[in-house]
């Protein structure tokens, strides 16, 4: 029995992330396609809020919420696969670039970014109509907030440090959506050569290629 990863089944979303760092760290696991409407009994026993994805261990652990997900992978594996944790995680200074970048991440970059996707793609999906104005508003934010991501990735090669990260991984749950499908190529501005050339790097990493050619998610009961 292998671990099992309940989510949605698209290229996008934390379900996404959680299957590229299991994949990253050579962890087996069964995919669960999981909807989360209705939301059932047999979700909400498993996820109090009704959200996916979900992990379930061999011996019945169960765990929530995509960040955290990755971090206990990471840290239950650190030496299976690719180190995604901080530079030396017993270096304090190395362990804080980390964590300032986990913040950085969830506190400035998802919510800009989830809210364009939100206007541009679901609002249009669920029957409401697109906001033009509060559309511009958004693309202004998110603008902003990369002027921010250059002035830290000036100064660093990723957003948790020098070193490659599940702080980067977390960057590909929603803002490859702007340009594979909404051709809004926002990341890769010329006036931003480093989020240009950090941005390349990460969505070229083979665990975010092998799901767009799957075009979803797909267990791995073993790796080469």
């Amino acid at each position: 029995m292998v671990l099992k990863l309940h989510a949605a089944n698209r290229v996008g979303g934390g379900g996404s992330v959680v299957a590229m760092v299991l994949s990253a760290k050579r962890i087996p696991f069964t995919f669960i396609s999981t909807p989360i409407q209705p939301k059932t009994p047999g979700l909400l026993a498993m996820q109090p809020f009704g959200k996916v994805p979900i992990i379930v261990q061999e011996d019945g652990f169960r765990l929530y919420e995509s960040r955290a997900i990755c971090m206990y992978l990471q840290k239950k594996y650190p030496d299976q696969g690719i180190d995604l944790g901080p530079a030396d995680a017993s270096d304090l200074r190395a362990q804080a670039l980390f964590d300032q970048g986990l913040f950085i991440e969830a506190t400035n970059f998802h919510p800009a970014v989830y809210r364009l996707i939100e206007e541009i793609i679901f609002k249009p999906f669920s029957g409401r109509g697109q906001d033009r104005q509060m559309l511009a508003e958004l693309l202004h934010n998110f603008d902003s907030v990369l002027d921010a991501y250059e002035m830290v990735l000036a100064k660093q090669k990723y957003i948790g440090g020098d070193k490659l990260t599940i702080v980067d991984y977390f960057h590909l749950a929603h803002a490859p959506l702007l340009a594979r499908i909404c051709g809004i190529h926002i990341m890769t501005k010329p006036e931003r050569p480093n989020v240009c050339r950090w941005w390349k790097e990460v969505v070229n990493l083979p665990q975010y290629r092998e799901l767009l050619e799957q075009d979803g998610l797909a267990s791995r009961k073993s790796y080469p």
